[in-house]
C-alpha cells in the first residue's frame, strides 16, 4: 500500500468518525425526549428487560456485519450508561426547580490536574451552567468554602478500592450541616511523571498525595531507596516536579493531569490493584429531591446506646424493611473513648415508604441519628446479556 492510498483511507475513516459523532448526538437528543416522557408518566429511568433485548438485537445485527459480540456489547454499555446518567440528571433538575445555576462554584482538593479536579469536571459536565473551579489545600477548607457560601458545591473523595475509606472526610461529615447531593466513581490510573526525559533508575525523589503513596505501596517497595515526599494534592506534586525540572524527581498522578504541567509518564499502572477507583461525593448547603424514577442512595450517620446488641438491632431495622446496605463505616467519637459513630450507605429513596419507616424506627432506637443526604445512584451496573457467549460461538 502506497503512502497516498494510506492517506486516502485515513481521510475516509476521519469522515466516518465525524458521522458517528453526529449520530451519537442525535441519539442523545432522542434519549432526552424519552426522559421528558418518563417525567410526565412517572416511568423509571431504567428498564433492564428492554436493555437486554436491545443488546441482543444489536449483537445479532453486528454479527451480520462481521462485528465481534463483545465489541458491540462494550460499545453499547458505554452508550446506555451515558443515556441513563443524562436522563437521571434531567429528571433531578426538573425535580429541583431553581437549583440550576448559570455558574457553579465548586471547591475541590488541589488544582487543575488533581484527581478531584478530574472528578469535578466529569460530574458537572452533565449539569447546566459553567463551572468556576475553586482549588483548596485541605478537606476542611473545601467544606468551609461551601459552609461560608464562597462555593456552591464541594467534591470530596470518600473511599478508594485500594486504600479504603478516607477517614478525615468521614469525620468532617459528622460535624457539618452540608448535605450529600450526588456521587460519582472515577478511575484512578497512577503514573510516574517526569519533567525531563530520564530513566526510572535515576529517580531519587517522588512527590504525591499520601493516599496515592498508600495506593502504590507495592510499587514503592519494588522501587527501592527512593525518598517519598507527601504533598497536599496530586496537582501540587506535579507542579513541584515541573518547577524543580530535574531528571531525578518524579510525581505520581494521572497522565491527563500531568500533561497540564508539561510532564510525561515513564511508567504507568502503579496502583496495587489494577482496577483502582475512587468514589467521590458532592455536597451542598441544601438537600435535593430525588425523583422516585431514579435509583437513589441514602447516607446515614448514627450512634447507638451502650448496650450489647445495640448495633445489631439497628441493622436489623434496615434488613427487616428490605433495604440493601452497601457500606458500614465506624469512626471514634471525639472525647468519648471506645464509642463509635456509624456511617451507613443504603440503596433507597427517603420519599419511599419502606425507607421512611426504617428512618423513623432508627431515629427512635438510636442515641444520635441524622440523614446526611439522599442522592441519585450514579453507579450504573451494565445489563448482563446471557446470550453473548452463545452468539459468539
Amino acid at each position: 500500500m502506497s503512502t497516498l492510498e494510506l492517506e486516502e483511507l485515513r481521510v475516509l475513516i476521519t469522515a466516518l468518525d465525524s458521522e458517528l459523532l453526529e449520530l451519537l448526538a442525535k441519539r442523545q437528543q432522542y434519549t432526552n425526549s424519552v426522559a421528558e416522557t418518563k417525567i410526565r408518566n412517572q416511568i423509571p429511568v431504567r428498564d433492564h428487560k428492554r436493555e437486554e433485548q436491545l443488546l441482543i438485537r444489536l449483537i445479532k445485527k453486528g454479527q451480520e456485519y462481521g462485528l465481534d459480540p463483545h465489541y458491540v456489547t462494550q460499545i453499547f454499555h458505554v452508550i446506555i450508561e451515558d443515556s441513563v446518567l443524562n436522563q437521571q440528571a434531567l429528571l433531578a433538575e426538573r425535580a429541583n426547580p431553581g437549583s440550576s445555576l448559570p455558574l457553579n462554584r465548586v471547591a475541590f482538593l488541589g488544582d487543575k490536574g488533581s484527581y478531584s479536579y478530574l472528578a469535578t469536571q466529569k460530574y458537572f459536565s452533565r449539569r447546566a451552567g459553567e463551572v468556576l473551579e475553586i482549588g483548596c489545600s485541605s478537606f476542611a477548607e473545601i467544606v468551609e468554602k461551601v459552609e461560608s457560601n464562597h462555593a456552591d458545591y464541594a467534591v470530596l473523595p470518600i473511599e478508594n478500592t485500594t486504600s479504603g475509606s478516607i477517614n478525615e472526610v468521614y469525620d468532617l461529615l459528622q460535624h457539618t450541616s452540608l448535605s450529600i447531593i450526588g456521587e460519582l466513581t472515577h478511575p484512578i490510573k497512577h503514573a510516574m511523571l517526569v519533567a525531563k526525559e530520564t530513566d526510572i533508575s535515576k529517580i531519587s525523589t517522588l512527590y504525591a498525595h499520601p493516599q496515592v503513596f498508600a495506593q502504590c505501596s507495592h510499587f514503592l517497595a519494588e522501587l527501592g531507596n527512593v525518598e517519598v515526599k507527601p504533598c497536599e494534592s496530586t496537582s501540587a506534586a506535579m507542579l513541584t516536579v515541573n518547577q524543580i525540572n530535574s531528571d531525578s524527581v518524579a510525581a505520581i498522578g494521572s497522565e491527563a493531569g500531568g500533561s497540564l504541567y508539561g510532564l510525561t509518564a515513564i511508567k504507568s499502572n502503579l496502583a496495587n490493584q489494577k482496577e483502582n477507583h475512587s468514589r467521590f461525593i458532592v455536597v451542598a448547603r441544601n438537600v435535593v429531591k430525588v425523583p422516585l424514577q431514579v435509583p437513589a442512595k441514602t447516607t446515614l450517620v448514627m450512634s447507638t446506646v451502650q448496650k450489647p446488641g445495640a448495633l445489631v438491632d439497628a441493622l436489623l431495622i434496615i434488613k427487616n424493611n428490605q433495604i440493601n446496605m452497601t457500606k458500614l463505616e465506624s469512626r471514634p467519637i471525639a472525647g468519648n473513648p471506645w464509642e463509635e459513630m456509624f456511617y451507613i450507605d443504603v440503596e433507597g429513596n427517603v420519599q419511599d415508604g419502606p425507607m421512611q419507616k426504617a428512618l423513623e424506627e432508627l431515629a427512635a432506637t438510636t442515641r444520635y441519628f441524622k440523614v446526611l443526604g439522599c442522592y441519585p445512584n450514579e453507579e450504573i451496573n451494565a445489563t448482563k446479556v446471557a446470550a453473548v457467549n452463545a452468539l459468539a460461538e
